[in-house]
């Protein structure tokens, strides 16, 4: 696990209880450290408030009090309208959807008993968007996906096409503890919760991930944010990844109950009478943390977030995805690490340098590697040669097809930075060549593996350049 949030107390012990937790931004926020200020009160709501959400693009905050949905001014408080048709409403949830011109349109679902109703926002005010679908029970978890909505009953979670049909699709039972949880994720997917498990569907219904995350506890709510998955457990907030399935890491609160997000990298947990930020980790020091412990597929994904320069990104990926390649060797996974190099145009010396008495003696010294390599011998040496034929095959043909250009020098790149590589695509062919035999000379069949190309030998000295 490493530190990907930092927990920063907000409001502590307020004297008022917490029923529900929306926020949004309205300026960049740069430190991790808050002064807190209280701009407003408004004792207007003389009823519980159910649900509130936040529509920053649009200035609105939307309520669910009194069973029926309000409409508020975000910034006065002051009320803008209210959905009449919606009266004896149990829970809402909206969606901001791009149309194909860039146009941003609100989309609102509102539970009214075993009915949905569905809304669109123009205007100031909410319009029907189609007419009233029938469900088999009352939604008590629902979320926007795409051009659906899925819907937690009591007993089982369904799909619901918004396709003027209202088409209904059974999906799986809720879990033993009879209690939906369905979470909007950040690329148009929902999360689903059947106890301790989480998956993700598509519009369609269709799980996309190969297996469940599996949280330590039943999570209360859940919030997605790239690449992590957030949830609220009943004694602390666990944070996830979906691809790779790791767990991250665990923040210990005082019982968290809700969370909510303000944009990219703004959350906020809140418990009865306290309200803790969510601070992200900078990136770099995340990414350093997840290289030391192997983490290459997650450190990867938080190199292409990052607000570099194109030329620092990239250069920065080239070298994560080395190590992964290295790494892969180590773990005797030879193929995929051979795969790896390939794609990256590593140097093919370097990658001849991870094999024994391949390379001479003075030159394997001057090639460095993150780690001490393996040591490899009999069916796993012939695994690694094999692997390797397969790569310096297809890279002496990439060679052979370039070799007549104008410019007659590689463009290879090292494994590790500072090391140097072989320049002439001719000295490099012939390395290729001679490594290529001595491998074939390795592997315990050789009769059907012979190169069907002519191979020139290369003899190495050890004073002279390459």
């Amino acid at each position: 696990m490493h530190d990907a949030f930092e927990p920063v107390p907000i409001l502590e012990k307020l004297p008022l209880q917490i029923d529900c937790l929306a926020a949004w931004v309205v300026v960049f926020i740069c430190c991790n450290r808050f002064e807190v200020t209280l701009e407003k009160s408004n004792k207007n709501f003389s009823k519980k408030i159910q649900q509130i959400h936040v529509v920053s693009q649009f200035k609105i905050l939307v309520s669910l009090l009194e069973n029926n949905i309000y409409v508020h001014d975000l910034l006065t408080f002051q009320q803008i309208t209210t959905v009449s048709k919606a009266k004896g409403a149990s829970l809402f949830t909206c969606d901001l959807q791009h149309t194909e011109t860039g146009e941003e349109v609100l989309r609102m679902c509102v539970a009214v008993k075993k009915k949905l109703q569905l809304y669109f926002w123009k205007d100031r005010e909410f319009h029907e968007l189609q007419g009233d679908f029938s469900v088999p029970d009352v939604p008590k978890s629902m979320a926007w996906c795409e051009n659906s909505i899925c819907v937690g009953f009591k007993r089982d979670y369904y799909l619901i096409r918004v396709d003027g049909k209202g088409s209904i699709k059974e999906l799986f039972p809720t879990g033993k503890q009879l209690e939906p949880l369905v979470a909007p994720l950040a690329d148009g997917k929902v999360a689903v919760g059947q106890d301790d498990l989480t998956v993700v569907l598509n519009e369609e219904g269709i799980c996309t991930q190969k297996c469940a995350l599996n949280w330590t506890d039943i999570p209360v709510a859940m919030e997605h944010q790239p690449p992590y998955i957030i949830a609220v457990l009943p004694r602390y907030v666990e944070i996830r990844t979906f691809e790779p399935r790791l767990l991250v890491q665990s923040i210990e609160l005082q019982r968290p109950r809700f969370i909510t997000s303000g944009g990219s990298n703004i959350i906020y947990v809140a418990s009865n009478h306290f309200v803790w930020r969510l601070i992200p980790v900078p990136m770099a020091t995340q990414i350093q943390q997840l290289l030391q412990d192997k983490q290459f597929e997650l450190a990867l994904q938080l190199a292409e977030m990052k607000d570099d320069s194109d030329s620092e990104k990239q250069q920065q990926i080239h070298h994560i995805k080395n190590l992964y390649a290295f790494n892969l060797f180590c773990q005797k996974r030879f193929d995929e690490s051979m795969q790896v190099f390939a794609k990256l145009g590593t140097d093919p010396t370097h990658v001849m340098g991870l094999y024994p008495d391949l390379l001479p003696t003075d030159y394997r010294k001057q090639l460095q590697y993150p780690n001490p390599l393996p040591v490899l011998s009999g069916a796993e040496l012939e695994k690694a040669h094999l692997a390797l034929i397969d790569y310096l095959t297809q890279k002496r043909s990439q060679l052979v097809k370039k070799l007549n250009d104008s410019d007659h020098q590689s463009s290879t790149s090292p494994l590790m930075e500072g090391t140097p590589t072989i320049k002439s695509k001719k000295k490099l062919l012939q390395i290729i060549d001679t490594t290529l035999l001595k491998c074939y000379l390795h592997v315990s069949y050789l009769s059907a593996r012979v190169p069907q190309f002519p191979v020139t030998l290369t003899v190495w000295e050890s004073k002279r350049e390459c």
